[in-house]
């Protein structure tokens, strides 16, 4: 059976390389990399595919069609909910689709599999800024930025990814390449009556958000940021008469076509910054301090909790070479730290907020006004302007998961419920009943970190995912938290998106009408289901459960 196998994939192997002019591997060690991503799961893809240009992109998308083989985009793989995954073809973008084509005074046009990382070295000569980056930013691809529609610490004041989306090129079902971007209500008038399958695109989107439009809007969750499900009711712009199909598939997880262009809006970036720290010894006071700080507009507003505080004092001497310097000079550094420590003991939860400015004295003369307002409500705080002095929370801040991951042997870092959102005036009542939730697994070890100002958490357990009592844990406490979570309005995902993990969720979020429009909405642009299957729409906890890895 196992050799019959084989060679079933050998000849899939040869056909796709007669089509294309990229690379194509089936190898073992290829393979294995390809079946894992940042998330839980494992998933092994039949072959992995490097297009090299639209061309290769028309002919595997049209033999996907003909053959019932799926399409999943991949770019670095860092994505969280196992949106990379796929049993079918998984397409690297990052090998071909990798041109910084332009950038102008406010703006940057890039392919698909461009880092972030790179992308920002060349936007930044220019002092220029995509601002939705998310913690990853080493790590991820303007790609998959735009498939999970990502943000991150600068989100409190820039927004999202989709809200810096001007344009898009993508490959559609018929294998052709379209250019998406907004239109006025004529344009769209004008698209819909054209005899083709871009016409058959608006049309039938058109139709189904004009028939349904009351219970698209009320669908949308009464939060600053969402992911999950597809973002329908950010389509049609009323007030405006816009209507932009970037909306739909920003977010998409790339179930509805192939991305490979990205026109991105840019911004200037203020130069100097202040951070103001702030120490809780509970969280009583957090919704009171976070509502005073906000008054004040900061540029980011993070947090972490008394877990990955200790995730840092545990790995000191780790954590210091991710400084980079003289060990002792490094440690002086979080002198105040220890004295605070000594006095008050390790606080609840650490708030950090950051203000920006044209000057030092600017950034600083803000992070004071808001400093005074919360020490009025007992709150320990200090103002670092030092850049030196503000890495280290922050890298605390964005290294946490990194932290996490060197766990004690056996347990892994497990992330289902890693992207829930509230309003941040729930959360004084919401984060009490989260954590008596979570006290209800005394074994599972845990951190909570993420963006305090938009009440946006990130929770990462750690596991042992051999077990399969831990296993089932997974479904029983997501549906826990997301009960809470939908209780509030909020949203189970902010930033990371759906996947694997949530998309089975996502019913029980919307409602069984909404679910069944994103379904219309799936079919529409993919009615044979060849992109990224199993995301947004179709996914079941069977799947979720059978593809839990097991190391």
């Amino acid at each position: 059976m196992e050799i019959c196998g084989s060679i079933r994939e050998m000849a899939l192997r040869e056909e796709i390389q007669s089509l294309i002019k990229g690379d194509v591997a089936d190898d073992e060690k290829t393979l294995n990399v390809y079946s894992r991503d940042a998330s839980i799961f494992e998933v092994r893809p039949r072959l992995v595919v490097f297009p090299k240009n639209r061309e290769d992109l028309k002919n595997l998308v049209l033999f996907a069609q003909k053959n019932a083989v799926s399409l999943t985009c991949r770019g670095g793989g860092s994505d969280m909910t196992g949106g990379s995954l796929s049993e079918g073809i998984v397409l690297d973008m990052t090998r071909y689709f990798n041109q910084l084509k332009e950038i102008d005074e406010n703006y940057a046009i890039a392919e698909a599999g461009v880092w972030y990382r790179d992308f920002e070295k060349e936007t930044a000569k220019k002092n220029l800024l995509l601002p939705c980056f998310p913690a990853s930013k080493e790590l991820c691809t303007l790609g998959g930025m735009v498939g999970n529609n990502a943000g991150g610490e600068k989100t409190l004041q820039y927004g999202k990814t989709e809200d810096y989306v001007e344009q898009l090129k993508v490959v559609l079902s018929d294998g052709n390449e379209y250019t998406v971007k907004p239109l006025s209500k004529q344009e769209l008038e004008q698209k819909i009556t054209q005899d083709n399958f871009e016409g058959e695109i608006y049309r039938n989107v058109w139709k189904l958000i004009e028939t349904h439009w009351e219970t698209i809007k009320s669908a949308k969750p009464n939060v600053s940021k969402n992911s999950a499900g597809y973002l329908l009711w950010n389509v049609w712009n009323e007030e405006k008469q816009v209507f932009n199909l970037t909306k739909l598939l920003v977010g998409s997880q790339g179930t509805l076509g192939i991305v490979t262009e990205i026109k991105f809006r840019l911004v200037k970036p203020k130069k100097h910054s202040a951070l103001l720290v702030m120490f809780l010894p509970t969280l009583e006071p957090l919704v009171e301090t976070v509502t005073a700080v906000l008054k004040h507009k900061p540029e980011t507003f993070e947090s972490y909790d008394d877990h990955t505080f200790k995730l840092a004092v545990h790995f000191f001497y780790d954590f210091l070479r991710l400084l980079k310097g003289n060990i002792i000079t490094l440690g002086l550094r979080f002198l105040p730290e220890f004295f605070m420590v000594l006095k008050g003991g390790i606080p609840k939860m650490i708030l950090l907020a950051e203000f920006t400015g044209d000057s030092v004295a600017d950034a600083k003369a803000k992070a004071k006004e808001a400093q005074r307002e919360v020490q009025k409500l007992k709150v320990a705080a200090r103002v670092a302007t030092n850049p030196k002095e503000i890495e280290k929370y922050v890298t605390i801040r964005r290294e946490s998961f990194n932290m996490l991951r060197r766990h004690p042997k056996g347990l892994r870092t497990a992330p289902f419920i890693d992207d829930i959102i509230v309003r941040p005036e729930y959360l004084e009542e919401f984060l009490p009943k989260l954590t008596a939730i979570l006290a209800q697994y005394p074994d599972i070890i845990y951190t909570i970190a993420g963006h305090a100002g938009d009440g946006n958490f990130h929770i990462i357990p750690l596991m042992n995912l051999a077990n399969e009592q831990d296993r089932r844990v997974i479904p029983e406490l997501s549906k826990k938290v997301y009960d809470l979570v939908f209780s509030y309005r909020g949203s189970m995902s902010a930033e990371h998106n759906d996947g694997i993990i949530r998309t089975p969720f996502l019913e029980q979020m919307y409602g069984p009408k909404v679910a069944e429009l994103f379904l219309q909405a799936k079919r529409i642009f993919d009615r044979a289901y060849i992109f990224n299957p199993g995301k947004k729409v179709l996914g079941t906890m069977e799947y979720l459960l059978s593809h839990i890895a097991k190391e």
